[in-house]
């Protein structure tokens, strides 16, 4: 196995990791928000748009240690190749690939409960056809 195997990843699950970041402090900042409309007595929806985007922060923490945990796999790769440990330098390299796409996964669904967020809000007004 050469080095670039494992460094064709890096580059990938930096550019995840920085999508990933921007993501949570995105919710953060809306999470804020809602308390803060919570807190004055808004609409009860509110209480429902918290309880989703707490789980999707969740979400999040999850896809981002998956993220780093692979680009961690990625880099023992890289040592076990660099020592000829070739047995572990492709097994460390398969779990970072495994990582990398249940992070994958993870933040898909993390996207499909976002759009359920969407749903709550576009339920409070009455479209007209």
């Amino acid at each position: 196995m050469e080095p670039s195997t494992p460094g064709l990843l890096f580059p990938a699950i930096s550019l995840l990791m920085l999508a990933y970041t921007n993501r949570f402090f995105a919710l953060a900042n809306l999470m804020r928000t809602m308390i803060a409309r919570y807190e004055k007595g808004e609409s009860p929806s509110v209480y429902r748009q918290i309880i989703n985007l707490k789980t999707r922060i969740y979400l999040l923490r999850y896809t981002q240690t998956l993220g780093v945990s692979s680009l961690v796999c990625c880099s023992f790769s890289l040592f076990f190749i660099f020592f000829s440990l070739n047995a572990f330098a492709k097994i460390s390299f398969v779990l970072a690939v495994i990582l990398m796409i249940i992070s994958l996964f993870t933040s898909l669904w993390e996207i499909h409960l976002s759009v359920r967020s969407l749903d709550i809000e576009i339920s409070k007004i009455k479209i007209n056809h």
